[in-house]
């Protein structure tokens, strides 16, 4: 039975609501309500868009919620599904990078983000151990990942380069004769896929020009870099995290590190996507540029750059599943793309160590250097508290990290 508007409203508001947990557990969620609960995709239609979605860059989890409002109510579907899926997530954001911006240099609030950054490096351990078993399944799988830790970790090599090098390393390698095999005809004639193309191309890039012909230069930069990182973003936030502090921190000098620590602690806590991180970066560096309103105007930008890419991919792209899904030479790319993201991720996660653990970190030949004597025992302390509520006790992420919160404001008062 094919689902009303209204009933795409009401399920994918809920998806929209609960879905904390990271990518897994927001695409666990919707296969319970689309697939098991209200039967409406097959098993079979589910995982297509799943291995489809995981081909895009953006947010895999978004993309197919999105993908799936489409295949049942077309392009309102599609509309519905994933802005329903960001929304809720957007506006916590908002509050809480204001919020932050206002008072997050008072002690007590710096003493809670103690405990949430002490999490933080065991969530991106638990998200590298979780991709590392589905992704690295052959000796080859595990050189690529290793010389991706390398390369991003001591040579500072451009994570956009690692992933296009790893993709045309799938891609070589996968069979060559198999990409001769017949593939499904696409669902929709190509004229109406440049439309498409030609209509979500201009809405991306609406606020580049508005910003650009105001001369707002800083808006300019923002809506520029993460425009570029809407296209990187292969493998999740966690993947090219590490890429975008570079940049934010060094590049631009828009937030510090401590504050992009922070950011991905405070996206942790809220539904939606793991990238709305971009947002909260948008709006604490546009707070410390101009105040409230530039601060509004920038996580706008920075919103709509981020997430209309998404719908392009998936309005122009979802009619050729079937016809994609078909080439092996794009699995290939998948798969090579999936092995580096794996070492991207462990690189992300040495570097948010040396940096929770240590108060000196300073930059090497080859890549960041800690200073031994500033150790922080506090914080090595609070890691450790994390391992044991998430690793061990398995503590949902949100719990585990209100109570990391609670334990650092309570080491703070001890002390």
């Amino acid at each position: 039975m094919r689902p009303s508007l209204a009933d795409l409203f009401r399920v994918f508001g809920r998806i929209g609501l609960l879905s904390f947990g990271g990518p897994a557990a927001q695409i666990a969620l919707m296969h319970t309500e689309l697939v098991i609960r209200h039967k409406w995709l097959e098993e079979k239609q589910f995982l297509g868009a799943l291995s489809f979605c995981m081909l895009l860059p953006g947010p895999e989890a978004m993309q197919l919620a999105t993908y799936a409002g489409w295949r049942l109510r077309g392009v309102p579907g599609g509309l519905i599904a994933g802005l329903l899926f960001v929304i809720p997530g957007a506006l916590v954001i908002l509050a809480l990078a204001l919020g932050y911006a206002q008072f997050g240099q008072l002690p007590v609030v710096q003493a809670l983000f103690t405990g949430v950054k002490a999490a933080v490096i065991i969530i991106v351990l638990q998200a590298l151990l979780s991709l590392a078993r589905r992704a690295l399944t052959r000796p080859a799988d595990w050189v690529l990942a290793l010389l991706s830790f390398a390369a991003m970790f001591f040579l500072l090599v451009p994570f956009p380069l690692i992933i296009i090098t790893a993709a045309l390393w799938g891609i070589w390698c996968a069979v060559p004769a198999s990409d001769d095999l017949p593939s499904p005809a696409p669902r929709q004639p190509h004229l109406q896929t440049l439309r498409t193309v030609a209509i979500w191309l201009a809405l991306w890039a609406a606020p580049i020009a508005l910003a650009w012909m105001s001369n707002a230069a800083f808006l300019t930069d923002i809506a520029l870099f993460f425009s570029k990182m809407a296209i990187v973003t292969f493998g999740g936030a966690y993947a090219v995290l590490a890429y975008m502090t570079q940049a934010v921190v060094e590049t631009h000098g828009w937030l510090t590190t401590a504050q992009m620590i922070d950011a991905l602690g405070l996206a942790e806590t809220t539904p939606g996507p793991l990238i709305l991180v971009t947002q909260f970066v948008g709006l604490v560096a546009g707070f410390q540029q101009g105040g409230t309103g530039l601060a509004l105007l920038a996580g706008g930008i920075t919103l709509w750059v981020t997430f209309t890419p998404c719908f392009l991919w998936i309005f122009a792209g979802a009619p050729y599943v079937e016809a994609l899904l078909a080439r092996p030479r794009l699995k290939g790319a998948l798969a090579g793309i999936s092995a580096a993201v794996t070492g991207v991720i462990l690189n992300l996660s040495v570097w948010f160590a040396l940096h929770v653990l240590f108060d000196t970190v300073s930059r090497g030949p080859f890549g960041p250097v800690p200073a031994l004597d500033s150790l922080q025992a506090v914080n090595a302390a609070l890691v450790g508290l994390a391992a044991v509520l998430l690793l061990w006790l398995r503590l949902p992420m949100v719990g585990g990290l209100g109570l990391m919160a609670l334990a650092g404001a309570g080491l703070h008062v001890a002390t």
